[in-house]
């Protein structure tokens, strides 16, 4: 997916989500500063998406609802939003990936179907998602930094390599 980065981490009793901010169509850049995550459910859960930024609203919409649905627990409402993402013609036409998380657990959801539980705590999508994956492990493996400062630092680390990501980066953390 030539898109954005998105990364997200559990370290040090934190979670901690980062994003950058360029919206591109083609080859050009329409926008640098773009929110891409956002606190959901009383700001207890983060949702972070790469794709279109229609596709974007639309999810976090229907996510949110099923939050509602499920007051709050995180690991039935991504199920359930994959299920309809998978099962709704509409939807399965949305070329996206979420990555929804909360203090106790994080999930990569996509229109396959697919809910993902990271064994290692980190999660990472987008066009940069591979190179602030690895950013983000060595990072962990070799040294103290923050879950804050190990998702910041693989986002400058994506921004220097993937041509779809920006330095103009939000973070949030749990």
């Amino acid at each position: 997916m030539r898109s954005t980065t998105i990364i997200c981490i559990k370290h040090g009793g934190k979670t901690a989500m980062a994003g950058d901010g360029q919206v591109s169509m083609g080859e050009t850049v329409l926008k640098r500063t773009a929110q891409k995550i956002r606190r959901l459910h009383k700001g207890a859960i983060l949702a972070g998406f790469a794709g279109a930024t229609s596709d974007a609203f639309a999810l976090f919409s229907r996510f949110e609802a099923k939050l509602e649905e499920y007051r709050g627990n995180l690991s039935r409402a991504a199920i359930e939003l994959a299920k309809d993402w998978r099962l709704d013609k509409a939807l399965r036409q949305l070329q996206a990936l979420m990555i929804v998380a909360n203090k106790d657990g994080m999930f990569l959801i996509s229109g396959t179907g697919d809910v993902v539980e990271p064994d290692d705590g980190i999660l990472a999508i987008g066009s940069g998602g591979p190179y602030a994956l690895a950013a983000a492990r060595a990072l962990l493996k070799h040294t103290g930094l923050s879950a804050r400062e190990v998702v910041l630092e693989a986002m400058k680390i994506s921004a220097g390599i993937c041509v779809f990501t920006n330095a103009e980066i939000t973070v949030e953390e749990l």
